[in-house]
């Protein structure tokens, strides 16, 4: 199995970079009350810096309005998930604990204020590809959704050869590949979108790597793809 990102994509969005993590034989069940302080400790921080008047103006969050809006998704009904993260704890809402995997991606997410993701490698067919959905992509349950939905097209999704796994690039994703306690292998995404940096994304996927090993065991190698490197195997 691979990970592969469409060449289109970096045509249309220079400056890709995404981090990738294969973990394999992780423990993904417990709770970590380290993560879940360290949680905390982001959700304070943002209130502090932050407030929902001020936040789409963010260089961070701004590219993916913008990014957003040229596959054709409304930024102010489909936000990116760092967007969602962030505007749900400036409305007073702590983060639940959901899983290690989840906890520790969304922990990643709220300190460097990137979108971060992830799949259950055993629940999907095939290659895991970043590309643009065509006229006829297969309806997908999404989480939080009662009906299967499919996507636009032209829309960013993640897919592999049953359905997309997550639509509007990191909007949403879907019921049948997400991680669960009963999680043994996964690969996890950070995404960057100038002004974010190479570097950036090496350091928060270095990051994510360590506290993945730490918490949840297993082999983990990572990456880096942009348009030098466009697939990984996992």
């Amino acid at each position: 199995m691979k990970f592969i990102i469409n060449n289109k994509i970096f045509q249309r969005f220079q400056g890709l970079n995404i981090g990738v993590i294969v973990a394999k034989n992780i423990n993904n069940r417990d709770l970590p009350e380290e993560i879940i302080k360290k949680i905390r400790e982001e959700e304070k921080k943002i209130i502090k810096e932050f407030d929902t008047e001020n936040l789409s103006q963010n260089p961070k969050i701004d590219i993916w309005r913008k990014t957003y809006s040229i596959f054709g998704a409304k930024p102010k009904e489909h936000k990116s998930s760092v967007e969602n993260l962030y505007r749900l704890i400036l409305k007073g809402t702590e983060l639940r604990h959901i899983n290690k995997l989840v906890d520790i991606y969304n922990f990643i997410s709220l300190k460097h204020m990137l979108p971060v993701g992830g799949e259950d490698l055993d629940k999907m067919k095939g290659d895991l590809i970043l590309t643009f959905a065509n006229q006829n992509e297969t309806p997908v349950l999404l989480l939080g959704d009662k009906e299967p939905r499919s996507p636009h097209e032209d829309e960013v999704i993640y897919k592999d050869d049953v359905s997309a796994v997550c639509r509007r690039w990191n909007w949403r994703e879907a019921e049948r590949t997400k991680l669960t306690e009963d999680t043994k292998n996964c690969v996890l995404v950070i995404e960057g979108l100038q002004p974010v940096t190479k570097e950036e994304i090496e350091n928060a996927t270095r990051e994510l790597r360590e506290l993945v090993e730490r918490y949840c065991g297993g082999n983990i190698v990572y990456d880096t793809l942009n348009e030098n490197r466009t697939e990984v195997s996992t």
